[in-house]
């Protein structure tokens, strides 16, 4: 539901929006909130964090609606407002679009050109709350962002959005690139990254394939992390399409014959997902952490050259869809206990 505030000292505004929307109100899809100048409207801004767009008149006493339109971009950049005033002369256009309006309706109100203005302005405040959902899960600056996104990734509000943390069920896996690290000894830098790079592009392409995220790559391994239905299934087959994608690429010219081929580990259960580093230094890392997480790499160190290692627990779950051998127990470190594991198969 789409929460917009309204801002005009003329009640009369309020009857004629419930009444011209109201089917939108009864149905959930609008929630308006009405204001009778621009300090009532930053005391209700204050109070609903959740508003999506301002619709806000120019003429008003104790605070105008250019006013009001410098102290929604200092204060809330995300904010998107929609200029609607009986003052449509150039200048007041300009100075309200240079103080961060969206857009400018004229009094009086043509409700079906407030309508499609109203639905362009909210869908691009969702395009611009998708792009920050994206930057949260998958930690990738996009190069071409909205200014107002850039001016709240640097405010308070974003920071505490950001710095959530919360603990989640999923499914996390670790990828390696089997013998690479020798062969980086020994070859070009430029045919080294190249070749990576190469590698990466076709595992990531499987991983997302199966919803999952890249939540890190580390040397000449990946980091993958699978959340929501039958996340473990997902990321099983995704660990089998990369196997598959990986064994089937061509000897790689100037790595000495090298063919590529992949270890996996792979472990499911509860950890804790937050931004994970040094605010001092600004570099924070949106990532998994605990148990679960450390113990897939050990997995993932355990696993020989094509195989997939999973833990009892998982094998248990999925014995039904996957074709799976014990391999038996095993020793890992900082484990007082050997803990059974399987290989997937197919």
């Amino acid at each position: 539901m789409a929460k917009i505030l309204v801002v005009d000292d003329e009640t009369d505004l309020e009857v004629l929006i419930k009444q011209k929307f109201r089917k939108k109100i009864r149905e959930k899809e609008y929630e308006f909130l009405f204001a009778i100048n621009g300090v009532d409207a930053l005391e209700k801004l204050l109070n609903d964090p959740e508003v999506d767009i301002v619709l806000s008149d120019i003429n008003m006493p104790e605070m105008d609606g250019l006013t009001l339109l410098s102290k929604i971009s200092e204060q809330k950049p995300l904010l998107k407002a929609v200029i609607v005033s009986a003052y449509g002369d150039m200048e007041n256009i300009r100075t309200a679009m240079n103080r961060g309006a969206f857009d400018f309706i004229t009094k009086p109100i043509n409700f079906e050109d407030l309508t499609l203005t109203m639905e362009k302005t909210l869908k691009h405040v969702k395009h611009i709350k998708d792009t920050l959902q994206a930057i949260k899960e998958n930690n990738i600056l996009k190069m071409y962002v909205d200014e107002n996104v850039l001016n709240f990734m640097g405010s308070h509000e974003y920071e505490s959005t950001i710095m959530a943390n919360e603990t989640i069920e999923a499914t996390v896996m670790f990828i390696d690139l089997c013998g690479f690290t020798k062969i980086s000894e020994t070859t070009p830098a430029d045919t080294v990254v190249s070749m990576i790079n190469t590698y990466f592009d076709e595992m990531v392409k499987e991983i997302m394939e199966q919803q999952g995220l890249i939540d890190k790559f580390i040397g000449d391994a990946i980091m993958a992390v699978f959340r929501g239905e039958y996340h473990l299934d997902r990321a099983i087959d995704a660990a089998l399409a990369v196997r598959n994608k990986i064994n089937n690429l061509p000897e790689t010219k100037n790595l000495q014959g090298f063919t590529p081929k992949v270890s996996i580990g792979i472990n499911s259960g509860e950890m804790i997902s937050g931004n994970i580093g040094s605010a001092s230094l600004k570099r924070l890392d949106y990532t998994v952490i605990g148990d679960t997480v450390n113990t897939a790499a050990r997995f993932q160190d355990a696993a020989k050259e094509n195989q997939i290692i999973i833990s009892e627990d998982c094998y248990n779950d999925v014995k039904e869809a996957f074709k799976c051998k014990k391999i038996g127990n095993i020793e890992l470190k900082n484990k007082t206990e050997a803990i059974t594991v399987y290989e997937v198969i197919e």
